[in-house]
Parts: C-alpha cells; structure tokens; sequence
C-alpha cells in the first residue's frame, strides 16, 4: 500500500445537513454500493446508518467507517452524528483522523453543531475542506455561508467553486482554477459534463476567480510575482498552494453542491484526494512511557515497532469490536501485541475492515490504515503497541454529563439483564455514565441530553428485551464556593492498640472564573510541620470530598485549598490519619464558604417562521432565558438563546405546538452559571424530600 495515496477522512456538520446523504453518493460515485438508499424514505435507509433506530428516526447515532476507492486512492471514511448529544463520536472520530469535510447547510449557514464541530477540528488540528450542500433549497445562498464561515468561525475560507444557480435553478457548479463550468448528468448524476462557463455567470466567475488568486497569494510568493506581473498563473501551481495551506490548517477552500440532487459530489472527492494530507504528511507524537513529559516523533513507517490507538469499542454478537488507528509499524492477525495502560499482552484474534456493519476480514495492517480488531479487551483511548512501556497517545477529550434519570426493570428478575446491558453502553460510550445514588438506592444514568437517554433506555428495550421503568429527568447542579475561609482541623482518635493523630491548617476560597479547573491544591507547607509523604494524602483525601458538597451532595467545582500549616506524631500519624482529617476538614469548613448552586445552562438554536417568532421568545424568557441574536432570512427566522438545562424538559413538544409542528432547535452545554437564591432552596428542599422518601 502506498502511503502518499491513502486518506483518513471524517465528514461532520451540524445535524440535517445532508452529511449522511453525501456518503451515501461517495459510497456509489466510488462503486462501494450500487444503488443509492435515503436517509428519509420508503427505501432500506442509507447505508451508513446500519442501526435500526438510526433508520427509524432518519438520524445518525454512532459513526459508521468504510474504505472506498477514488483515482488510485484509497479513502478510509467515517460518517460522524450531527446531535450535540452523541458529540463523543465527533471527538473520537477526529482524534484519529487526518482529515475532515465540514458540511454546511447552503440555507442554515454556520449553526450551533457547526461551531463544536469547528472546535473539535482545531483541537485535534484536523485540517478540512467546506462543502455546501443543499444548493436547491430555497433560500440557499452560498456567498453568505462563506462569509459565515470567514465571520463566526475565523476561517480563511475561499470558494474554489461557485453555484450555476441557487434553489430550484441549481444545475451545476463553476470550477474556478479552471474555469470551466460542471453539468451533472445521467440518472444519478453519473456523468460530469465540462462546459464554457454560461455567459450569464461568466462575470461572476472572473470576480470570483480575482478573489480565490488574491486569497491564495497570501500563501505563495511566486504566485503573488504572476499575480503581479499579471501573467498566466499555472494550474499546478494553484493546486500547491491550495494543498500547502490546507496542511498546515491555514486555509478551508470552500465546494458547492446538492448531495440529494447528486450534484457535485465527484469533484470534491477530486479535492479530498488532491488537497487534504496523507498519513505521511501529519505529525503524530506520542508520549513516553517512563518520562511522560518527554514526546517521541512517530512515523507511519512498517518497519518500525507498531503503535496504534484503540478509539471506538462496539459490542458484537460474536465479542468486543475495537476501531484501532495504526499509526506506526503493522500489525498480523494472531499476532500479540502490549496495551500501553494495563501491561497485558494480548492476541489480535481476528483483524477486518469495516464497511458499516459488514466487514471483511484481512491477514494484516500497515501505518496509517483504520481497522477493526476482534477479541481484544482494550477501553476507549487505550494506546497498543510492539513492547511493554513504548509510548502513550493523548487520549480524546471526553465532555460531562449534564442529564441524569433513575431507570428500574419493571420485571425485578430482569436486573441481572438490565446490568449487562448498562456495563456495554458504558463501555461502548464514555459520556454514558451508570451509577448508584447511595440515599435513595436509585440506579442512575447520566448523559449529554434528552435524546441521548432516551436512545439507550430504546436500545435496552430492543436487544436486551428488559422493560424499564423512567424517572423524571434530573439536572447535574454543581456546588461552588462564594468565599475565602480559613481552617484549622485536628484529627485525634485513640482507641486499643495504635491511634490516629493529624493536623492540618489552611485556607479554602473560590478559584477565579477563566481557570478551567474543578479543584486545585496547593502546598506551602514549611519546616516539614507536614512531612512530605503525607502531604499526598491531605490532597486525596479533600480530592475524595468534592464528588459531594455539603448543601445538596452535588460535585464541588471551582475550589483552590492551600495547605499552610499542621503538625503529626511520630507514632500515630499515618496516610490513612491524614486522608481522614482532610475529608473531615472538608465536610466542617466547607459550608462556610457559602456555597451557591450551579446550574448548566444550554445555547439553544431555533428556527421557526418570522410570523411564530414573538410567541417563541416570549417563551424563552418565561423560560429564564436570554435571546443572544436573532436573523431573519427568507420568512424565516433563527434565534440563539442560553437556556437552564432544568426549563428545557419537553421543549420540543411546546415548541411544535407554538409553530403549528413547523419549529425545530437543536442545543449544546455551554457553561456553569449560579441558580437564583430562590430557586436554589427549592433544589435543596426536593433534594431533602427525596432522601427523607428514601429512608
């Protein structure tokens, strides 16, 4: 396999912007499949969405991957969900990816999914080309959604294509480097016809071509001498600039087309082979295993020791599935390889390559491929390689959950079912979060919003067959202090046999708003009045604490402790005095920093026509929202809002009756922020109630 001819690409965007469509066309433009399928229809449901929840509700919910051939290249894909609420399979996937196609919605522009999206790509430095999709909506302008892109996400965007036309009149699309406009033709728009520019668009696309050479000037000197000396500017030329500053995550050249009307997705396939980077071409460092601050430079070389990351685990009928990044060395089924985290050798049963849920199974893999391994016990994020303490990779960013409700089998025998269930879906996704409230005996689960929940309690009705029974949604409230105290705690306890004696002398106080910390320790501690050895355990002890506040038993977040003084006894002082003294000093002290509950607050996105707009932030400020922007286009009109998580239960359902079933919204997390004192009673007090029921 030649390396400079492979691509790892993604395809993300926010949710209805046609990204699961377009894979169905690249899937048959490359000849992977034969007949294309819907997203929405009478037909077998798109390709990529395998699941059969996915195909009821015309969304996607776990990224699918495939291979596909394109001009002597090979393309690894994966198909990424648009809802906020299954963002962890964006992170995951872009972590291991070395490019990506950001779709965007030629009406919508640049929404609230397009913005995380936009972050996960800078975060794991993917660089990525735009596509607007949706051309032959009404309403859908491409200029606007470039400027967008330029005004909302910072992007150096230039269109290397403009539209013949916009809604119902879209029939092809202008290819600025050459200037050459593209038909689509044949049933399926199988056949790309190359045609003079139409006369009516000829102008535009001389502008639009000045523009694209100025832009790409910025990137090249020698194009700017042509530019200048106003001389021919070779096309070879154009496509290196493009590729250079495409790399190096300078610049996102912008492509246009309608994937539902199968128009234009060849010619960014071209782009996706011709501008974004092979495995050869991304640095990948790890880190080391014996000196985690010192990095090692890995190459996607075959002969070299392997390393690869373990990014995705499936359950299968059959055993555990584990999606697996390859960046250096290969890998042989039968094969043993180490897990970096554990130290266990383990044997690589089976290795495939994944085409949604079919697979086909392979002998070996080299550097820079994506494959499937079966029978490996590997978590999310896990690093594999040749030997025992080679190297780590950093892991992908996991968000917090911030919706919880109670689930109990309604058939009592069903729990051992129930559990199994639970112990995959928590495996499988790390934003899925199981556990027990020790007060009420309730068992929990928490996750990134409605939705989410409510898909997983769908699946444990389905493949586990286990009726469940649904608590009322509960918020993630967070408890943070509002003030500096200082302590003073002693820890004496002596009974038979030895005692226990600590000492420990501070101040506790809220950490300042930019730090992004839920706790911070710090240690002053002079003259060894605390020895050393036990200052670990004062800072594990407190660590221990803040997973409960003292008002309502919620996670403590935004606190700084500073260790000043103490003291201990020769004899009696120990880790164990010392942890015990901490979680005590925490549990006295701590209700007099005046702690105030957070709440999450969600940025909520709403579209609805401009005649609903009145009644629907009328609602959000009942709500105890507030309105950020709103932007009339076409009839219609869009309003950003920050929302309480707790007043967004059953949104969707007021929502639609407040537009006549025409409004839709999509919301994301967006911070912490203090619940009015009077609301705040009303927490505590139900909180109370809840353990009062309980016991």
């Amino acid at each position: 396999m030649n390396l400079a001819n492979v691509r790892n690409i993604g395809i993300s965007a926010h949710i209805d912007s046609g990204k699961t469509t377009l894979s169905e066309r690249v899937l048959f433009y490359t000849g992977r499949i034969h007949k294309m399928e819907e997203v929405h229809g009478s037909g077998a449901g798109a390709t990529m969405d395998h699941m059969e929840l996915e195909r009821e509700k015309g969304i996607t919910i776990t990224s699918a991957a495939t291979t596909v051939e394109w001009e002597g290249h090979k393309i690894n894909l994966i198909d990424t969900p648009g809802h906020v609420d299954f963002t962890v399979e964006v992170e995951r996937s872009l972590r291991v990816l070395d490019g990506a196609v950001l779709v965007l919605c030629a009406v919508g522009g640049v929404q609230a999914q397009t913005m995380t999206v936009d972050r996960q790509m800078k975060r794991y430095h993917v660089p990525r080309l735009a596509f607007i999709n949706k051309m032959d909506r009404i309403g859908a302008d491409a200029f606007r959604v470039a400027r967008d892109l330029k005004e909302k996400l910072g992007a150096d965007a230039v269109m290397l294509q403009i539209p013949i036309g916009a809604g119902e009149k879209f029939r092809g699309i202008v290819d600025l480097i050459r200037s050459k406009a593209l038909i689509f033709e044949g049933k399926d728009g199988e056949t790309v016809r190359e045609t003079e520019i139409p006369e009516e668009f000829a102008e535009p696309a001389r502008e639009a071509r000045a523009h694209m050479l100025e832009s790409l000037a910025m990137f090249s000197d020698e194009l700017m001498e042509l530019l200048l000396a106003e001389e021919d500017v070779p096309e070879d030329l154009i496509h290196d600039v493009v590729r250079l500053a495409v790399c190096q995550q300078d610049l996102t050249p912008v492509f246009v087309g309608s994937a539902y009307r199968n128009k234009g997705v060849q010619p960014l396939l071209d782009a996706v082979v011709r501008y974004l980077p092979s495995p050869l071409q991304r640095e990948i460092r790890a880190g080391s295993c014996s000196n985690p601050g010192e990095k090692i430079d890995l190459s996607p070389d075959p002969a070299l020791p392997f390393v690869g990351m373990a990014f995705k685990i499936v359950e299968d009928p059959y055993g555990q599935l584990t999606f697996m990044r390859l960046y250096q060395g290969r890998v042989e089924k039968g094969a043993t390889y180490v897990n970096q985290r554990t130290g266990r050798k383990e044997r690589f049963g089976r290795l495939l390559r994944m085409h949604a849920d079919k697979r086909e199974e392979i002998a070996e893999a080299t550097a820079g491929d994506i494959i499937a391994v079966m029978g490996i016990d590997a978590a999310s994020g896990d690093t594999y390689a040749a030997q025992a303490g080679l190297c780590t990779l950093e892991s992908m960013f996991v968000p917090e959950p911030v919706i919880t409700i109670a689930v109990n089998p309604t058939v009592r025998g069903e729990a051992d079912k129930l559990g199994k269930a639970l112990a995959r879906f928590r495996k499988e996704d790390p934003t899925f979060r199981v556990s027990n409230d020790e007060e009420t005996g309730e068992l929990l689960i928490s996750g990134m919003g409605e939705l989410h929940l409510e898909i997983y309690v769908e699946r444990i009705r389905r493949e586990y067959n286990v009726d469940v029974e649904v608590g009322a949604p509960k918020v993630s409230y967070r408890e943070a202090p509002q003030q500096r105290i200082a302590f003073d705690y002693r820890h004496k306890k002596q009974t038979g046999g030895a005692g226990q004696y600590a000492h420990v002398v501070g101040h506790m106080e809220p950490l300042a708003e930019e730090v992004q910390e839920t706790f911070v320790f710090e240690d002053l501690v002079v003259g060894g009045r605390v020895p050393r050895q036990f200052i670990p355990s004062v800072e594990k002890g407190l660590r221990d604490s803040i997973g409960k506040g003292t008002i309502a038993g919620f996670p403590v977040v935004g606190l700084k402790v500073t260790l000043e003084d103490g003291s201990y006894h020769d004899v009696d002082s120990s880790d164990r005095a010392f942890q015990t003294c901490a979680r005590d000093a925490f549990r006295e002290y701590f209700p007099r920093t005046k702690p105030a509950l957070l709440e999450p607050i969600m940025r909520m996105e709403i579209e609805c026509s401009d005649t609903h707009q009145g009644p629907v932030v009328g609602d959000i400020t009942s709500r105890r929202g507030i309105v950020t922007s709103t932007d009339m286009r076409d009839g219609s009109s869009q309003i950003v809002a920050e929302v309480p998580l707790a007043e967004t239960f059953g949104y969707a359902t007021d929502l639609r009756s407040m537009t006549q079933g025409r409004g839709v919204f999509t919301m994301e997390f967006l911070c912490y922020r203090k619940l009015p004192v009077s609301l705040q009673e009303d927490v505590v007090n139900e909180k109370k109630k809840q353990l009062v029921g309980a016991r």
